[in-house]
């Protein structure tokens, strides 16, 4: 399938590399965030790229390993797409969000995720970074449903009281 009808695939789709097995913790639903340094403004899908490093020491925490185990921790690929629909940082002296935030980091709260099933060995890079429409083109032969997000909504003006 060809991007020719879609945008150029960096206006609508962006990459983000993580450490493994963060990566896959993502594609079994159960981690529903990745924590970043610093906010990102962008929002809409977002191809999921395992880097080359592994987070070993996340292995050894319980959640982690329950959640992986069993799965193959694929590194320098793309293995799967999520979309990004916000991102926040959980007020001083809250409950974290959920069980898998990091303290004082920003949260990029991510649904619709999508596994491949034949991940796609890429380079990956630091921040959000804009993929090739080839390597958009391979994520669209496996998941040929998957379409840039609408534009967020105009709001109309609200009527005047007269």
């Amino acid at each position: 399938m060809s991007t020719a009808t879609f945008p150029p695939a960096g206006d609508w789709i962006r990459g983000i590399s993580i450490k493994q097995p963060w990566t896959t913790a993502i594609l079994t639903g159960a981690k529903t965030i990745e924590n970043r340094p610093q906010p990102w403004s962008w929002r809409g899908w977002l191809l999921l790229h395992a880097g080359r490093q592994v987070d070993r020491p996340a292995l050894r925490v319980p959640m982690v390993a329950c959640t992986v185990r069993g799965r193959e921790l694929t590194t320098g690929a793309v293995i799967g797409v999520a979309r990004l629909t916000g991102c926040h940082r959980d007020p001083d002296g809250s409950p974290p969000c959920t069980p898998w935030t990091q303290p004082g980091a920003w949260h990029l709260e991510l649904s619709d995720v999508q596994a491949l099933a034949l991940p796609i060995p890429t380079r990956g890079q630091l921040g959000p970074w804009r993929p090739t429409d080839d390597l958009v083109d391979q994520v669209l032969q496996q998941l040929p449903h998957l379409r840039p997000c609408p534009a967020p909504e105009a709001r109309s003006p609200r009527p005047s009281r007269g």
